[in-house]
């Protein structure tokens, strides 16, 4: 994507390449969070029940999203190296195995919930309501599932394509029919019946149905043609569909192991006083939200350091160019804690339905929010730029073992056992990130990641 820039070929690209890759992944990473934030606030003149029931279902259904989302990280990154080396058998053949894949998650995700989705929210609702609640929203959200692992695909491929403004577009069309169809389904309008917590889940399938509509359309007339070449990158595509999962594996493991811990603290969190557990519902999207300006920066950062290194580009233009980036994610950083403190700020204005305590609850998390984005950020540049690499395993083995030696034992010991107040349950995130910086930090400066050969 560089070859026609106009600058240099020894300058090579700066932070200024990096913000126009990841805005387009930032607005379009907020709306697919946005989703849970919009649903999230519609239902919230239902009251805490309501949030509650939408908070377990999606803490069901986001195990299942968080392994497709994986496998799309992964094949993101892989799409950015094969783009690098400009081969198009590569190219094809890293989307054909991104979408067995996917849809073989989805589709075991799906037969997963339908056998067990009730039984697990039946355990884990702290009452009969809200769990008969939580069953309805999940029966139907299932649709947004099927959706997303045909629509993460195509993104993934765009993304690393450097093409990250045609995800973005998708979104764009997709949220405001979710809002408009949510809140009509949710509250009955245009004569309709008002389906309450469903209704949300519901304006959830009809707006994915238009985006994955539009991404097909998309990906046929850009790219198209890949499908019709001839061959594989290895011998046949069984051959290349198991290199594939060789190198998404690794990567794939680490954003499950993520998103599950991230799930698995959500049920705990179901354990708190029922204002605590709504705030901790309220405040997790907008972290997932606020928090993707500097996921996604990384993440950009990541996609041109592939690209780079399959165009074998020399290690002083490496530096110089994760030296620049990192410097704009300490900005990016800066954006997210100034987000998440008008979130908090502005609680009784966003939640004016909910309880005095609730909202008095959200703005006790703002300390550990705004210290929280930049060691995460720092973390998620050195967490990018290793995968872009193929150093996998080592950043797999970082994040799996903090999350659960640390945030999982110590997030059931702080509400089980302790009953800590929910801003210190809170703080348990902030205290991970610390102790991640120093294997992270320590692996990227020692510069075995300039030497790596991505089209092996």
């Amino acid at each position: 994507m560089f070859r026609s820039s106009p600058m240099p070929v020894t300058e090579g690209p700066t932070a200024r390449h990096v913000f126009a890759l990841a805005w387009p992944m930032t607005l379009k990473a907020i709306m697919l969070h946005g989703t849970v934030v919009i649903d999230t606030y519609l239902v919230s003149s239902l009251g805490e029940s309501a949030i509650a029931a939408m908070g377990l279902s999606t803490a069901v259904a986001g195990l299942v999203l968080g392994a497709i989302l994986a496998f799309a990280n992964a094949m993101q990154i892989r799409t950015a190296q094969a783009f690098g080396t400009n081969d198009r058998i590569f190219l094809k053949s890293v989307f054909a195995s991104g979408m067995a894949v996917s849809l073989a998650i989805g589709l075991i995700g799906l037969t997963t919930i339908f056998l067990f989705g009730d039984a697990l929210l039946d355990v884990m609702a702290p009452t009969v309501e809200i769990g008969s609640l939580a069953k309805d929203y999940l029966a139907i959200f299932s649709l947004v599932i099927l959706g997303e692992a045909i629509g993460q695909v195509i993104s993934s491929h765009f993304n690393g394509c450097g093409r990250t403004r045609l995800p973005l577009y998708s979104f764009l069309l997709a949220v405001p029919i979710n809002i408009a169809s949510s809140i009509v389904l949710i509250h009955g309008f245009l004569g309709l019946p008002a389906f309450g917590v469903a209704g949300a889940a519901m304006g959830s399938a009809i707006a994915v149905t238009a985006q994955v509509s539009y991404l097909i359309l998309r990906f046929a007339r850009v790219d198209g043609g890949l499908l019709r070449l001839s061959g594989w990158r290895q011998s046949d595509f069984a051959a290349t569909l198991r290199r594939h999962l060789g190198f998404s594996l690794p990567i794939a493991a680490t954003f499950f192991s993520a998103t599950f811990a991230m799930q698995v603290s959500a049920l705990i969190y179901a354990r708190l006083s029922l204002n605590e557990f709504a705030a901790m519902t309220i405040i997790g999207p907008w972290i997932m939200v606020t928090g993707t300006v500097g996921m996604q920066w990384a993440q950009a950062t990541g996609i041109i350091v592939a690209q780079l290194l399959g165009q074998k580009t020399e290690k002083d233009v490496l530096e110089r160019f994760l030296a620049s980036a990192w410097r704009g994610a300490f900005v990016a950083s800066g954006a997210v804690a100034v987000l998440l403190c008008a979130v908090c700020l502005s609680a009784d204005w966003l939640y004016s339905d909910l309880g005095a305590e609730t909202r008095v609850i959200l703005l006790g998390f703002l300390p550990v929010l705004l210290i929280l984005p930049f060691p995460k950020g720092s973390n998620a540049i050195c967490g990018n730029t290793l995968r872009a690499s193929g150093d996998t395993v080592y950043v797999m083995h970082i994040f799996i073992w903090a999350q659960w030696l640390f945030r999982i034992p110590a997030t059931a010991i702080a509400v089980l056992y302790l009953q800590l107040p929910a801003a210190w349950v809170l703080s348990i995130q902030l205290w991970e990130e610390f102790l991640k910086f120093p294997a992270f930090h320590r692996r990227l400066h020692r510069g075995d990641w300039k030497d790596s050969e991505v089209s092996e």
